[in-house]
């Protein structure tokens, strides 16, 4: 069964779409209905991972209606009141990121790293996705995925880990592994540069991924770029 489920809207504002943003098929859930220790924390992890995907929602939508998308180097021809509308967009993101990250840097200080046993595997998710966000604070992010991937089996997705390992790897300048990551160009979405990008459906289809010519589709999709033949 492939892990595409739905669309969860992912990164901040600068660099790539790993780095800026881009769209993560998922599917969190895993159906279980095992007790979890912290709900309460739960609960508010999905609050936070909700208000996320909700600026995020406004700013991509704000940034197709005015065609924006891919050309944040041509703000300046913007006319004035959609320059102010846009920039303000993404400082509410960017405070959000900011406010999630602080907040979840005391979580993971009082209970270590958020798994499923702990907040269920929503919950973990969640988790997973402020810390991808939170791409201002290399050094947070990579002992997060040193967290992670420390934890017992079962207790943190595979694709979880796999997005953030592609983010850090992005944001130190070296290839990725998975393709998660992408970049507009030409008004489309690529991928940033990949090792050994001959194998790379091998090692997506291990995780459960789509191949990476149609998870870039569906992003172009998503982001407003691709055209359907009704509209060409």
């Amino acid at each position: 069964m492939l892990y595409a489920r739905r669309f969860i809207l992912i990164g901040a504002i600068a660099g790539c779409l790993g780095a800026i943003h881009g769209f993560t098929l998922v599917s969190a859930a895993d159906g279980s209905t095992k007790a979890i220790k912290e709900p309460e924390l739960a609960a508010e992890l999905r609050r936070r991972f909700e208000s996320d995907q909700a600026i995020r929602k406004e700013w991509i939508e704000f940034s197709t209606k005015h065609n924006i998308q891919g050309k944040e180097q041509e703000l300046d021809e913007l006319d004035p009141k959609v320059d102010e509308a846009y920039k303000a967009l993404i400082k509410k993101v960017s405070d959000e990121d900011q406010s999630n990250q602080v907040w979840l840097k005391e979580v993971i200080q009082k209970h270590g790293w958020p798994g499923r046993s702990l907040v269920g595997a929503q919950g973990a998710h969640d988790a997973w996705l402020l810390v991808q966000h939170a791409s201002k604070d290399l050094e947070f992010q990579q002992d997060c995925l040193a967290k992670m991937t420390a934890m017992p089996k079962g207790e943190v997705s595979s694709i979880d880990i796999a997005y953030l390992t592609d983010r850090i790897l992005c944001l130190t300048g070296k290839k990725q592994k998975y393709g998660t990551q992408g970049m507009f160009k030409d008004g489309k979405i690529i991928p940033q540069p990949i090792e050994d990008e001959e194998h790379v459906d091998e090692r997506r289809k291990e995780l459960g991924f789509e191949p990476l010519a149609d998870y870039l589709k569906m992003m172009e999709k998503a982001y407003g770029l691709a055209q359907t033949s009704e509209t060409k």
